[in-house]
């Protein structure tokens, strides 16, 4: 397999400002597509070892576009995170004012980061999205659209300038991005470590996520993101995307995914990989039996029993 690493392009966006924060990357091509889908292909194809994508923000959450090609299509699996401040600058042709600015492009997933500042300085604008923020500067520097919400850094490479920088309406925005490549067996447990599945329910009932959500409870495992995604066979019908603290080595992890595979009509895999902001997995206390010394303590008493050892 080619030693690349696709990512969502082209370049200056900000995702390739947080792939380049990753080490390996000084021993890899790296290859824009035009899409996430376009980038994760690849990797299905065996055109790029991994791609690095968006996957949620913390204004807007789960990053739809990668979530649904995560759960649908062949299995890919989560190797890396990062996460990365985001502030935007109004990126424009050179001499543009303002008051000229009649229309604006970006990514989606940057409107509801942007949406109160538009509100206030540019009440009328037409907002049109792109593939990518860079991309929005690109349609800029070609004439199509007036201005551009994409990082400050995307101005020299695109010829454009930054009419006003810094904006954000939430303080402290993230954007997290993955590393996904082909399925293999996740690297060890660091301590600090994320654990992602898309599930499935065999049917709808009253109580069903609360069922879904008691496998975890009941062993003690926090959730990070519950996001629900349609299925495409018809209204109501929803599989959720989950991350949970924990590694899949973790004896009250594993438990809890083999409790989801026999309850659930299908359970993905997506992979467990180390939390970007390096946070220890704790266990909620007082919650008694949810250690791995506890699980692995009962697995024991269990086989003396089956060998009549009490």
């Amino acid at each position: 397999m080619p030693a690349s690493y696709a990512y969502l392009g082209p370049e200056g966006t900000f995702t390739e400002v947080a792939l380049r924060t990753l080490p390996e990357v000084a021993t890899r091509e790296l290859i824009p597509y035009v899409s996430v889908q376009s980038a994760l292909d690849a990797v299905r194809a065996g055109e790029a070892e991994a791609a690095f994508v968006p996957i949620e923000n913390s204004v807007e959450g789960g990053i739809t576009t990668t979530l649904d090609e995560l759960v649908a299509g062949t299995p890919l699996t989560i190797y890396r995170e990062v996460l990365l401040s985001i502030t935007f600058a109004l990126l424009v042709r050179p001499g543009t004012r303002l008051s000229e600015i009649k229309s604006v492009t970006a990514h989606p997933a940057a409107q509801p980061q942007v949406r109160n500042w538009l509100k206030k300085h540019l009440p009328d604008v037409v907002w049109e999205s792109a593939a990518s923020n860079a991309d929005g500067a690109r349609l800029v520097q070609e004439g199509r659209y007036d201005a551009a919400f994409a990082g400050e850094f995307a101005a020299a490479r695109y010829g454009l300038e930054a009419l006003e920088t810094g904006i954000h309406d939430a303080e402290n925005a993230q954007t997290r991005f993955v590393l996904v490549g082909r399925p293999a067996r996740p690297a060890a447990p660091t301590g600090a470590d994320k654990t992602s599945i898309v599930v499935w329910q065999r049917d709808d009932h009253p109580g069903g996520l609360r069922d879904l959500l008691g496998e975890f409870a009941t062993r003690g495992v926090n959730l990070m993101l519950l996001q629900s995604r349609p299925t495409g066979a018809g209204i109501g019908n929803y599989c959720f995307c989950i991350d949970a603290e924990g590694h899949i080595s973790d004896r009250r992890v594993a438990e809890t995914l083999m409790g989801l595979k026999r309850v659930c009509l299908q359970v993905r895999f997506l992979g467990s990989y180390p939390r970007a902001d390096a946070g220890p997995t704790e266990v909620r206390k007082p919650l008694p039996g949810t250690s791995d010394e506890e699980f692995a303590s009962a697995a024991d008493w269990v086989t003396r029993c089956q060998d009549g050892r009490f």
